[in-house]
């Protein structure tokens, strides 16, 4: 895998915050939902998941620094000098080569020798060798209030696991000992699941905000009145204003999403007006609006548009 930081666009020196702010601009930007039949997002996106799953965790993000791990997760193997590659009566040998007599060995045969496993090299065994992934869908409303689902992971064990309120595409839960299992005295790996938050046919979210379109009649417009709006937690009643204007925005403090699991501090719900018209004009509408006191072009002259 390429080089984390790059992969998600930061330097070194980035917070954990911005490690993760990061990460889900490029998770919603490549996402397999955003890229239908792409493969190349669905390349970048996984190597995203791998570059946060590494950087997010300060322990595995300050070995990779150390360069104890590799970008992948895997151990680093770092040799020794044996003897300083040294040959007879301690003179340096050449090219890391020890000599005795005749005979030259290869530090890279020696390590073949030390690693070699049934004729093939053993590959040490690591926590992150044993994680699995799986992809959880849930509804805007599972992701904005929280909620518990049921997974279905590879080994065939199945699990409740808790969507913490405010969820968003591209996060992921961890599961911690519940990958594959561990061979010896080796610690079982994780699942890591994967959450996709799928679309709403009304609500719309912005950061911790919430966005809808409430369409209201012309009568309701003009005159004002009370009206039912939706939000996460069920409809809440709107004053709508006396002569109210198709666009006009309304807001409903604190009705947005919870800003963290660990507070009650919510986002906003702001509503947008739309007025629309009975898609039959009746005779009796049509003169009420032909006896409006204000002409059209009256209005429009006084505005400077004509």
């Amino acid at each position: 895998m390429p080089d984390p930081y790059a992969i998600l666009g930061l330097d070194k020196n980035a917070s954990q915050s911005e490690i993760k702010l990061a990460f889900r601009k490029v998770a919603k930007r490549l996402h397999p939902d955003a890229n239908p039949g792409d493969a190349n997002a669905e390349r970048r996106f996984k190597e995203a998941n791998a570059a946060y799953d590494l950087l997010s965790d300060p322990s595995k993000r300050r070995r990779f620094d150390a360069g104890e791990i590799d970008s992948d997760g895997k151990d680093t193997f770092r040799s020794s000098t044996f003897g300083g590659g040294f040959g007879q009566r301690g003179h340096p040998g050449a090219g890391g080569f020890s000599q005795t007599g005749n005979r030259r060995f290869a530090t890279d045969d020696l390590f073949s020798e030390l690693f070699e496993n049934f004729g093939g090299r053993r590959q040490r065994e690591t926590p992150r060798n044993r994680d699995i992934r799986v992809s959880l869908r849930v509804s805007f409303l599972e992701a904005a209030r929280g909620s518990s689902k049921r997974v279905s992971l590879p080994t065939g064990r199945t699990v409740d696991v808790r969507v913490p309120a405010g969820t968003e595409t591209g996060q992921a839960l961890r599961l911690s000992g519940l990958g594959q299992a561990g061979t010896g005295n080796n610690k079982a790996g994780d699942a890591i699941v994967e959450i996709t938050v799928m679309p709403h046919k009304f609500f719309r979210r912005e950061g911790s905000d919430i966005k809808i379109e409430l369409p209201i009649t012309l009568k309701e417009a003009a005159l004002g009145a009370r009206v039912s709006a939706p939000t996460i937690d069920g409809p809440v009643m709107l004053t709508v204003p006396e002569g109210a204007q198709s666009g006009a925005v309304l807001r409903l403090k604190g009705r947005g999403i919870p800003k963290g699991s660990d507070t009650k501090e919510r986002g906003d719900q702001f509503v947008h007006l739309s007025v629309k018209l009975p898609e039959k004009i009746s005779d009796e509408l049509r003169q009420v609006i032909q006896n409006l006191v204000e002409d059209g072009d009256d209005l429009r002259q006084r505005l400077g548009l004509i």
